[in-house]
């Protein structure tokens, strides 16, 4: 553990509404260590995204607010930084790359503009300087002619260039840890290939330590280290990439895998898991899977269930686990 660089706690964050309290995190515990990539997966509002940007306090506030949990970057708890200081590691020491590029651009100013301003005030360089190292980042990022690149404004790029120039915006300060929230989502086959190789490389050359969150199982075996399963606000199993895609623990894991299309299988479409992801104004009591759990047991709606090791660093939170290590107790 001397080489963990970003340790996550109970994390909660919650949105108070009109309609009530929406728990998007719930109690989230992960770590980070150096040179790692950490794939955050799950359905669509099961609280990946949320989780990312509370590193940061990169949400609205109001209505969000973190309410309980701790945020260790190399001993520094970011829940309780000051805002100058937070705004002092924001972009140099960590950076995100947005799902949608389109709308986190800002549309007036040319990427240049955009890559060069970071660099300006974290690195203190001169606009010359600036200038040299955002082309070279777009360079690196495999846009062509990135000198002419950057006098181009965000419109004037496709989908997968303006994605490129915002991984080049993110790693303009040389950040420790790169947040990648769901980064091929709005672009093609051919340029979520080149983003995901982008991303490997960064990992090997740079020694980066990634998070990368996604709903697509087949890019956690691609890129991913560990994989957190996040469900309801909640990690409820995480362990290595290979042992969660051959071993998986928990009944949610094993119904994404299940979601996976497979050439070699003889049957007719695919298969789903029933029901829907749990309302997060208001999560089921107990384990939040157990109405859409094919394994469900009377305790799962009552109890909420703790995580427990059950082979070397793989945790799961479940009852079919829990009993069984209460029963050899």
């Amino acid at each position: 553990m001397n080489d963990v660089i970003l340790e996550v706690n109970n994390l909660k964050t919650w949105f108070f509404t009109r309609r009530g309290i929406v728990k998007a995190v719930n109690g989230m515990s992960y770590f980070l260590q150096r040179g790692e990539c950490l794939c955050l997966v799950g359905e669509s509002g099961c609280g990946k995204s949320v989780s990312a940007l509370s590193l940061l306090r990169l949400f609205d506030s109001p209505p969000g607010k973190i309410v309980d949990g701790k945020i260790f970057y190399k001993g520094i708890d970011l829940r309780h930084c000051e805002n100058e200081q937070l705004r002092k590691i924001r972009g140099r020491d960590i950076a995100v790359v947005f799902q949608n590029a389109q709308s986190a651009l800002n549309p007036v100013f040319t990427i240049g503009d955009q890559i060069m301003e970071q660099i300006k005030i974290h690195k203190k360089m001169n606009t010359r300087d600036a200038q040299s190292k955002a082309i070279a980042l777009l360079n690196e990022m495999r846009i062509p002619d990135a000198r002419r690149a950057l006098q181009l404004y965000p419109h004037q790029m496709s989908g997968g260039m303006r994605q490129r120039a915002m991984i080049a915006m993110s790693l303009s300060c040389d950040p420790e840890v790169l947040v990648a929230d769901e980064p091929t989502t709005a672009v093609d086959v051919t340029i979520r290939a080149q983003i995901m190789s982008i991303l490997q490389e960064l990992k090997v050359n740079r020694n980066m330590s990634i998070i990368f969150i996604t709903h697509d199982l087949s890019q956690v075996n691609d890129i991913g280290d560990r994989a957190a399963v996040v469900y309801g606000g909640k990690i409820v199993e995480i362990a290595p990439v290979k042992d969660i895609l051959t071993s998986p623990a928990h009944p949610y894991t094993e119904g994404l895998i299940s979601c996976l299309p497979d050439i070699s299988a003889d049957r007719a479409r695919l298969s789903s898991i029933p029901g829907n992801a749990p309302n997060l104004l208001d999560i089921p009591s107990g384990c939040p899977f157990h109405p859409r759990c094919n394994k469900v047991m009377e305790i799962c709606s009552q109890t909420e269930p703790v995580m427990v090791n059950i082979k070397g660093v793989h945790q799961v939170a479940c009852h079919l686990y829990t009993m069984k290590i209460e029963k050899t107790a």
